[in-house]
């Protein structure tokens, strides 16, 4: 699956796995970041636009539109009939319900579209392999393979060396296994309402997550590995019960799930990097797993010492209140009671837009190429349903700089622009450094911008009148 993905997502896709892209000009930073809701624009997403094809960035821009400018209005319309008016729109039992499971009904739509078709034309190229009795199609019995468009010198040299030195199967698979084998033993005895069987479905089923994950990472730069994991707590916490420890069974489900699915994206911007800078695939992988395994000291150290530190840490009002686990620890209980839990028409919502992601993905692959290129991609508009639409803007931004600078002068463009890009992303990352030591030193902003609603700001104006 391993060999076959990066071949999918990589080589056949050509995704932009926009952080993959950044490495070969500046050291690599990792994209989470924190932002208010509203706030003034960043350079690091518009930059991000600047690389990411302008069918995505329309697409994401799209799914704001859809979610954000007409969605959301009319489902918050019918507050009081859909959901309990006296709900917050941050319950899941509220508003916060559509948002999730519409964007994970999208999310899935169009990552289990395409790993059904890579399965397919596997299927058929070990089907023709057999019948020819020789190896896997990535020569033509030594000769290059006839491609449809022209592909360059540089290209054709990355290709050849990134197949020449790909991971043995049995390795992929064999240390799969082995990891598997691993949790299947010791976490039950971290958590005994962890069953055995509940690993081993999550390991089942999480290949098949973490593909439409690093898909859509590579597509947007944006791992949606928490939502898979969101989707993990319910399924999990339903069938477990509340009176079997449902709540904790969740939580752990989830944090299994998000391990492996936010690796897949990783590895997988990793493998781009390698893909670009010519480096062997193998010692890619290598790293990774000495990083992950340095990963597994630290990281716990790192979080005894914040717990033995600071007395009220995780509790709400503190200094480090932790709230997304307050956050998840309702999702885990909400979860216990299943879908049925939701709010009215929340799961219908979610089936029309399961099949709307695979019906626009059939056009795309049905439609003449000039009509197909126009199609947003589901994945891409999926993105803001969840996360909101102010980064849909910033993309869009920088989607529309790149195209003034390609009508300008198209051949620098298309030299220069993944190093501006990567420039304004590297810079944005640097301030964090010295934004960490002001906010430990509690240095607050002397200035707050923020963009309000028209609505918003008549009520802010009406109360600073008074």
């Amino acid at each position: 699956m391993t060999h076959l993905s990066v071949r999918c997502l990589i080589l056949e896709n050509s995704l932009v796995f926009v952080g993959g892209v950044t490495s070969p000009n500046f050291t690599h930073r990792d994209s989470s970041f924190y932002r208010q809701e509203g706030s003034v624009g960043s350079s690091e997403l518009e930059s991000a636009g600047m690389i990411c094809p302008h069918i995505v960035n329309v697409s994401v821009l799209l799914g704001g539109i859809l979610s954000w400018g007409i969605m959301w209005p009319l489902i918050r319309n019918k507050k009081g009939s859909w959901y309990a008016a006296s709900l917050s729109e941050t319950s899941l039992h509220g508003l916060q319900g559509y948002r999730v499971f519409i964007s994970i009904a999208l999310i899935l739509g169009d990552g289990l579209y395409n790993f059904v078709k890579v399965l397919i034309r596997t299927t058929a190229g070990f089907v023709v392999m057999m019948k020819k009795n020789s190896t896997l199609p990535v020569s033509n019995n030594g000769s290059p393979m006839v491609a449809t468009e022209a592909v360059s010198f540089d290209d054709e040299r990355r290709t050849e060396l990134f197949l020449k030195d790909q991971i043995p199967k049995t390795v992929a698979f064999g240390g799969y296994v082995a990891v598997a084998a691993v949790s299947i033993g010791t976490l039950p005895q971290i958590f005994p309402q962890l069953k055995w069987y509940y690993i081993l479905v999550a390991y089942v089923f999480a290949p098949v997550l973490a593909f439409c994950n690093a898909y859509g990472a590579g597509l947007t730069d944006w791992s949606l590995a928490s939502t898979y994991g969101k989707l993990a707590i319910f399924i999990f916490g339903a069938w477990a019960g509340a009176s079997n420890g449902g709540v904790l069974v969740g939580l752990a489900a989830c944090g299994v799930m998000m391990s492996i699915v936010s690796t897949a994206s990783d590895l997988m911007q990793d493998f781009k990097t390698g893909y670009l800078t010519l480096a062997s695939p193998r010692s890619m992988f290598v790293s990774q797993v000495i990083g992950t395994a340095m990963g597994c000291v630290i990281a716990p150290c790192v979080f005894w010492l914040f717990y033995k530190a600071f007395a009220d840490i995780g509790v709400s009002g503190t200094e480090y209140p932790a709230p997304y686990a307050i956050v998840y620890r309702n999702m885990a209980i909400l979860g216990v009671d299943g879908f049925s839990s939701l709010p009215k028409h929340c799961l219908t919502l979610c089936y029309i837009f399961f099949a709307a992601a695979i019906a626009i993905n059939l056009a795309r692959d049905l439609a003449p190429s000039k009509v197909a290129r126009f199609i947003p991609l589901p994945m891409a508009m999926a993105i803001p349903f969840y996360i909101g639409s102010y980064f849909a803007i910033d993309m869009f931004i920088g989607t529309v700089i790149l195209f003034v600078w390609e009508m300008v002068n198209k051949a620098k463009a298309e030299a220069f622009a993944p190093a501006v890009a990567s420039g304004l992303i590297c810079g944005d990352g640097i301030w964090t450094l010295p934004q960490s030591i002001l906010a430990l030193a509690k240095v607050k902003p002397p200035i707050c911008m923020k963009f309000l609603s028209r609505s918003v700001n008549a009520q802010v104006d009406g109360f600073l009148g008074n």
